[in-house]
């Protein structure tokens, strides 16, 4: 039961997500109520059930009888599945940090959809995801374990603001630097660097694959937060596979 409790829970918070994703990067107010992107119609509260609402309508505005994108059930359904299972295998026992892992993961789906449609990651999201982070450290209250953590941050985010500095912000948003901060703060040197490393291989397999089919240029840009997202979600669920398989392959 408390598992469907969960799902349901984390449904509800995808459906807020929605409204975070879609305001945010364009500077809207994410309280009032939800209304339809094609007709403005205020929704009523029988249209915004998370997940039911949609198929109920046919994937269609009750108003005006648009098509409405099949994401906002997609980053229900998913938020719902992500937190039932962060709750099983997030790597914690106490029950506060447990809540540190789902705002971590509330955090990184605003990141990847916001960066992916607006190419935008807002900064309070990126608040959001830094306070996440420093719940589940746990201890990094201890002056000399922030300290560390702080040192790893700034690590990790140099590689990024450099790129940064280097292309004036053409080949990397600062957005991403910010991003890349926490990254460290979170995951430690050795972590961070493997999720950068994930996020950057999968970027550059993604390009090629976007330039062979021709559906991006050489002078396209491709959000790289969204890569760099899934580095971090690889490496904080699959860390020991993931340090034993690059011992292996590139023997440290």
């Amino acid at each position: 039961m408390f598992y469907i409790f969960l799902f349901i829970f984390g449904a509800c918070i995808g459906s807020f997500l929605n409204v975070l994703i879609d305001r945010l990067p364009n500077d809207e107010s994410i309280m009032g109520r939800s209304h339809c992107d094609y007709c403005s119609h205020k929704l009523n509260w029988f249209d915004l059930f998370p997940i039911l609402s949609f198929f109920w309508l046919k994937g269609k505005c009750r108003y005006c009888g648009k098509k409405l994108s099949p994401i906002y059930p997609l980053i229900e359904v998913l938020t719902a599945i992500a937190f039932v299972l962060t709750w099983i295998f997030a790597p914690a026992d106490n029950i506060l940090v447990k809540y540190g892992y789902l705002g971590v993961i509330s955090s990184l789906i605003v990141v990847f959809f916001s960066d992916l449609k607006y190419q935008i990651i807002p900064d309070s999201i990126q608040i959001a995801f830094f306070v996440s982070s420093l719940i589940v450290a746990g201890n990094a209250i201890d002056v000399t374990i922030f300290a560390k953590k702080a040192a790893a941050a700034l690590i990790i985010m140099a590689p990024i603001y450099f790129l940064h500095a280097v292309t004036k912000g053409k080949g990397m948003g600062f957005g991403d630097v910010k991003l890349a901060f926490t990254i460290g703060f979170l995951l430690g040197i050795k972590g961070g660097i493997a999720a950068l490393y994930i996020g950057f291989i999968l970027g550059a397999a993604v390009g090629l694959i976007l330039l062979g089919f021709k559906k991006k240029g050489l002078r396209s840009k491709i959000p790289f937060g969204p890569f760099l997202v899934l580095g971090v979600l690889i490496v904080l669920f699959f860390q020991s596979p993931l340090f034993a398989l690059i011992k292996r392959i590139y023997g440290i």
